[in-house]
């Protein structure tokens, strides 16, 4: 497999510290992966309810799973996100199918990341399943590696089909020229947290936040948050997307580092398409 063709500043890089998470194994078939059930929207957010769990310290990554007892398989899931993507095993995928609409733009800062909810009737298919596209949110650095290497930003795209099942579609930046959409997000990112912010003059289309190569790779894992719940179905794109440094650089000042540190792969088998 080809070593990816993007990196993170050493500067960058060095303020991530990796602590462990929990251990991930076998968990249905790599194409076409045993879905899980939860609310989409909450993919990433922090409820009212549950316990605080952040990403350092005595509540970070590796203490999740001994923070609230539905937070258990942060530490003892057998198919845990994110991970490495090497050592894979080129398999003849069918292509990604999206019909992304335009939506008015639906901020919010959960504390944990900045996620835009969409409006009902973008979907995605996979695995001859149809998903709706529910929000996307974003990641900085990337929480999936490819060959060891993270992305400055990795976006997810989280997609909920009607029994409640979720697809996660995982797309890296790359500094580059100006992303428009992320323009548009970054001029309109709330300051106050947990309380939506509708922007009715801008317009959006998710599409733009997928790239011109259809090539990904694909596994059964798990939410990459509490509570960790397992069964999702992966796609994560070869080929980056682009944003501009100033972009990238207002983006994961207002996020702060939201990074899960990769779990064991395991026996799973991770496919990408040939």
């Amino acid at each position: 497999m080809k070593k990816a063709f993007w990196a993170v500043p050493a500067a960058f890089a060095l303020s991530l510290v990796l602590v462990s998470g929990g251990f991930a194994a076998d968990h249905g078939d790599a194409k076409h992966p045993a879905p899980a059930k939860h609310d989409a929207k909450k993919h990433d957010s922090h409820a009212a309810h549950a316990p605080h769990w952040s990403y350092e310290g005595p509540t970070g990554p590796a203490h999740w799973g001994d923070l609230e007892e539905k937070f258990a398989a942060c530490k003892t899931g057998m198919s845990q996100s994110p991970i490495d993507l090497k050592n894979t095993t080129a398999a003849a995928l069918e292509n990604l199918k999206t019909d992304y609409k335009a939506a008015p733009l639906k901020l919010l800062n959960n504390g944990h990341t900045i996620q835009v909810n969409y409006a009902p009737g973008s979907t995605f298919t996979v695995d001859g399943k149809t998903f709706e596209l529910v929000q996307f949110h974003f990641h900085g650095p990337s929480e999936h590696l490819i060959d060891g290497k993270p992305a400055l930003i990795e976006v997810h795209l989280v997609h909920k089909n009607d029994k409640g099942e979720l697809a996660v579609v995982g797309v890296m930046f790359k500094e580059g020229k100006e992303n428009k959409m992320l323009a548009s997000i970054i001029k309109n990112m709330p300051k106050e947290k947990n309380k939506e912010k509708t922007v009715a003059s801008v317009n959006i289309n998710a599409t733009e936040m997928m790239p011109a190569s259809p090539a990904y790779f694909h596994y059964s894992g798990s939410l990459t948050t509490p509570p960790c719940s397992e069964g999702v179905n992966w796609s994560v794109m070869k080929t980056p997307i682009e944003a501009s440094k100033d972009q990238i650089t207002k983006l994961s000042k207002a996020m702060g580092i939201n990074a899960r540190p990769v779990q064991p792969v395991n026996k799973r088998a991770v496919m990408e398409t040939k």
